[in-house]
Formats: C-alpha cells, sequence, structure tokens
C-alpha cells in the first residue's frame, strides 16, 4: 500500500456506494426492531462531517444485510464499481460486515480497471446510535480513498487493509490482515 502526493487544495469527487449492512440499520419504533431500509448516509455525513474541498456521491444499491447477499448482488456492485470508474473518482462502499471481505475479494478478483481506488468500509454499530463506530470508519475510507493508490482495500477502525487478506475478527470486534 503506497500512498500519492496530492495537491491539497485540489477538489475531490468521490462516489459511495450503500448496500445496507449495520451501518444503515434503523431502529423501527412500532415493531422493535432493527432493519436495512432507505440510505440516510448521506444526511448523516453532511450533518457530522466538515468536508469543504469533498464532492459526495451516493448510490444506493440495496439495503440488504450482509448475511443474506448473494452472488447476484456482489455481481450488481462489481457492475455498478466499473461504471463509475469511468469516472476516475475514488469509490467507498458501505457494506455489512459479516461478508465485507467476500465482497471485497470478488470485486478484487474481477475488477480490471488498476486506475480506481475502491475502499470497502461499514461498522458494528449502526450510525444512528451513540457509540457507533460508523462516522469514524467512513470518514476515514474517505481519507484514505484519496491518499491511497489504486486498488481494492477494506478500511477500519483506523486501520486499512489489504484485499485479499482481511478478515473480520468476531472476538475483537475488528478486522484484521492475514495473509
Amino acid at each position: 500500500m503506497m500512498t500519492t502526493k496530492i495537491d491539497k487544495n485540489k477538489w475531490f469527487r468521490i462516489n459511495i456506494i450503500t448496500t445496507g449492512g449495520t451501518i444503515e440499520k434503523t431502529y423501527d419504533e412500532s415493531d422493535g426492531t432493527l432493519g436495512n431500509k432507505e440510505t440516510f448516509i448521506k444526511n448523516k455525513i453532511n450533518e457530522k462531517l466538515r468536508l469543504p474541498y469533498t464532492e459526495i456521491i451516493i448510490h444506493s444499491l440495496m439495503a440488504k444485510d450482509s448475511l443474506d447477499m448473494t452472488s447476484k448482488d456482489r455481481e450488481l456492485i462489481l457492475n455498478k464499481i466499473k461504471e463509475l470508474s469511468k469516472q476516475m473518482c475514488p469509490i467507498v462502499v458501505i457494506h455489512g460486515t459479516d461478508t465485507m471481505q467476500e465482497s471485497a475479494e470478488y470485486v478484487e478478483a474481477n475488477f480490471e480497471n488498476s486506475q480506481e481506488v475502491v475502499i470497502f468500509t461499514g461498522a458494528m454499530k449502526p450510525l444512528g446510535f451513540d457509540d457507533s463506530d460508523a462516522l469514524q470508519n467512513v470518514t476515514e475510507a474517505l481519507y484514505a480513498a484519496q491518499i491511497v493508490s489504486s486498488g481494492v482495500y477494506i478500511s477500519f477502525h483506523n486501520r486499512l487493509f489489504d484485499v485479499p487478506g482481511a478478515r473480520k475478527n468476531k472476538s475483537l470486534g475488528t478486522f484484521e490482515q492475514v495473509l
């Protein structure tokens, strides 16, 4: 993983693809459940972060728990990445943590554009919770997307992991590099 020198006053566009996962779960007061519905990532990012040099474009692809993702869903993510890569802007994929490494590895193995940065991130607790790690992980992914060399990565808890080789460590509640 190499960093590149950036113009500190350059405007950046970053495409964010949302797929659901814990980070986007919302509490439904009527039945007491947490579930994936419509994305609210952009509103939360705009409320909580100052990004004067960054244009965030949100592409809501699906609202699924990652345990429910299929190979067709991963193909849909890959196709959206291929479409957005034509813009020559970094891409951040918001994804559930349980199968994030599977989707990231699928993209890495099947994405032929070696000039683009694709960073997957998610959270252990939903974005709307006070003790959520979501805003930290999204912020770090947005920053990393602007400074790393092309490739597919997972950004989680102040670390950037190469893909393939990153795995969720359920006992620690985070990711780790295993290869």
